[in-house]
């Protein structure tokens, strides 16, 4: 490879390297806080609650679905109820009926018929034994509450009564809500109007919520459905680019729609009007929470934020259009709600059972989704045969190589005919050393008699781009990575190496700060990465000799904060380019210059250049 096109791969390389140096040492909020940060964090947290008077609200403007139509504010604490109990505290607060699935557990509340209280009972805060299992949902008057809503409300200048967050339901029957055991609440205002909420769930993460009214009174009576999902404060999110946590949904003809915890903390309100189709709620990076409208209905999205003292309530809502009710007549309309974990099957398959739009997009594929959502398929495609998903990275590494075989071998072979006229290229450049554009032309006529394409060497590099960053991106968004182990040490592959060399692998008892966290496999990877490059006579200009010197150090030490199952793909990828390399040179008669690169062969006479550096 001649200069110009060793100065492009050097040039693509460290416009990567850049790229994920950002993303990893200069995002904010990446670093994992400690366990003093934590429990200052939260000390914090409880000190801003209670500096928050009971019964505290604040209104958040309203779009209008029809003059005067509005979603009501939703109060934080109910009936005065008072902040920061704990959760225990908080649940006895209200009568209660048990959730019970095989996914989740939980309660919904008979004041105010909210779902307030979901427990993931497959996922855990920790691989550590014993670690608790994850909270998604909180009632009002805990530390970070989160809940979802169902109601009626009624236009401005209207007398109805409707339920709202202090209205005490009644249970018909008796039971706890379970896959096959719906519940029935009811709610009577004293004026004529009864209203009914038939709640059913799975035996994963979808409630079914069919909300009924009856009108006794004597005229008939407008009403407008809604649902909604309220969190208070800002969780800890990971702030990475790649990754949208906050408000989101898709209204409609208008799309997908991300929108930031500070975005909106900034502009408090965005509206969507006339939409049909769609969703909207408040995704974490591996949980959700969703309300999902009739898909054949008009109804008003909304995003918005309010402040509570020191800190914002954050909400989504929809608003159906409106549901007129004849005397002595009822009427119903249904939604559902998504509580809990985004595992990639379970969306897909709730986005074509009840054709919700383009639900798969709770996932975020992120802009290159042909890519990554084929290469979590494939993942998951080779972790149902071999029972493991670091074994599922290597054996889909395996296939993308052998995919990708006839275009990379065509380049090595390309690249092995240059290495042959290596010689050659030096006698034109001695030759033409001081006519540039002599030099040139002279080279190129040299490519084209001897069919070589010199930038036929970048195609590796360039091809193993998009697979990174496509796997780099199903390692970090996808809930079926996460706590995945390997074997030995690695028990996350989602997660860093958690070995350093600089304490000796833990026999050292310290911990080295993040950026000396050097691990078994990124050591691996590196020594993976200098043994592939030394199969190549070092480049001629003593600038890039030098840079493709220390270039595997610097990518061990680049790398070595990425996810576990990431820098496995990265060694193991490299291994297999070294097989294939040594192979496809041997067969073009390429001298294979690894011995002379590292010095181990004593009986060959150094080259000129080496021995004039």
């Amino acid at each position: 490879m001649d200069n110009n096109n060793t100065n492009f791969l050097v040039a693509i390389v460290l416009s990567l390297a850049v790229l994920v140096a950002w993303q990893v040492f200069l995002a904010p909020e990446h670093k994992k806080p400690t366990p003093e940060q934590q429990r200052a964090q939260q000390q914090q947290a409880q000190q801003q609650q209670q500096q928050i008077s009971p019964g505290a609200a604040s209104d958040i403007p309203r779009p209008e679905a029809a003059p005067g139509a509005t979603v009501p504010s939703v109060d934080g604490q109910p009936s005065g109820l008072p902040v920061v109990l704990n959760r225990t505290q908080a649940l006895k607060s209200s009568p209660r009926i048990a959730i019970k699935t095989p996914s989740l557990e939980g309660s919904l509340a008979l004041k105010g018929g909210r779902i307030d209280d979901i427990i993931l009972k497959k996922y855990r805060v920790s691989v550590e034994p014993g670690s608790d299992n994850v909270v998604l949902f909180s009632p009002a008057g805990t530390v970070a509450p989160f809940y979802a809503e169902h109601g009626w409300v009624a236009a401005s200048g209207q007398s109805v009564k409707v339920p709202d967050a202090t209205s005490e339901w009644k249970q018909e029957g008796s039971g706890a809500l379970s896959p096959g055991s719906p519940v029935t609440l009811v709610w009577d205002n004293g004026e004529g109007l009864i209203f009914r909420r038939l709640i059913t769930v799975d035996e994963n993460y979808l409630f079914t919520v069919r909300q009924e009214v009856r009108n006794d009174t004597g005229g008939p009576v407008s009403l407008y459905p809604f649902a909604l999902i309220s969190r208070h404060g800002k969780p800890k999110i990971e702030s990475f680019y790649i990754l949208h946590e906050g408000l989101v949904g898709v209204i409609g003809e208008k799309g997908l729609q991300e929108i930031d915890y500070d975005d909106i903390s900034e502009d408090k309100l965005a509206t969507f009007s006339d939409a049909k189709g769609g969703w909207l709620g408040i995704t974490d990076k591996y949980w959700a929470a969703v309300v999902v409208p009739d898909q054949k209905t008009n109804y008003q999205a909304r995003f918005s934020s309010a402040p509570m003292d020191k800190r914002d309530r954050y909400q989504t809502d929809y608003l159906l259009s409106p549901v007129t009710v004849a005397p002595g007549g009822s009427a119903a309309v249904e939604g559902h709600l998504f509580a809990g974990a985004k595992e990639t099957q379970l969306v897909d398959g709730y986005s074509e059972k009840y054709g919700i739009q383009k639900f798969d997009l709770l996932i975020d594929w992120g802009w290159f989704y042909f890519l990554t959502k084929p290469m979590f398929y494939a993942l998951d495609f080779m972790f149902k045969l071999l029972g493991n998903f670091g074994l599922a990275i290597l054996g889909v590494t395996v296939l993308i190589k052998l995919i990708l075989f006839p275009l990379a071998n065509k380049s090595y072979v390309s690249m092995s005919k240059m290495k042959k006229l290596q010689p050659e290229m030096q006698r034109i450049k001695d030759r033409f050393a001081n006519d540039r554009a002599r030099q040139q032309q002279a080279m190129m006529d040299l490519y084209k008699k001897e069919k070589v394409n010199p930038a036929s060497g970048c195609l590796p590099i360039l091809i193993q781009i998009p697979v990174f960053f496509a796997l780099y991106k199903v390692l970090f968004v996808t809930i079926e990575m996460r706590q995945a182990p390997f074997y030995g040490w690695i028990r996350d592959l989602s997660a860093p190496d958690p070995t350093s060399l600089f304490n000796l692998f833990g026999l050292i008892p310290w911990s080295p700060p993040h950026f000396l966290m050097i691990g078994v496999w990124p050591l691996v990877m590196g020594i993976t990465m200098w043994v592939q490059m030394q199969l190549n006579p070092p480049p001629p200009d003593p600038v890039q000799a030098k840079i493709f010197k220390w270039m595997p150090l610097f990518f061990t030490f680049l790398l070595a904060p990425f996810p576990a199952g990431l820098v496995i793909y990265w060694a193991w990828n490299n291994f297999l380019s070294i097989i294939q390399q040594w192979f496809i040179m041997s067969r073009q008669g390429v001298e294979i210059h690894l011995l002379d690169n590292i010095g181990l062969n004593k009986n060959k006479k150094r080259r000129p250049a080496e021995e004039n550096k």
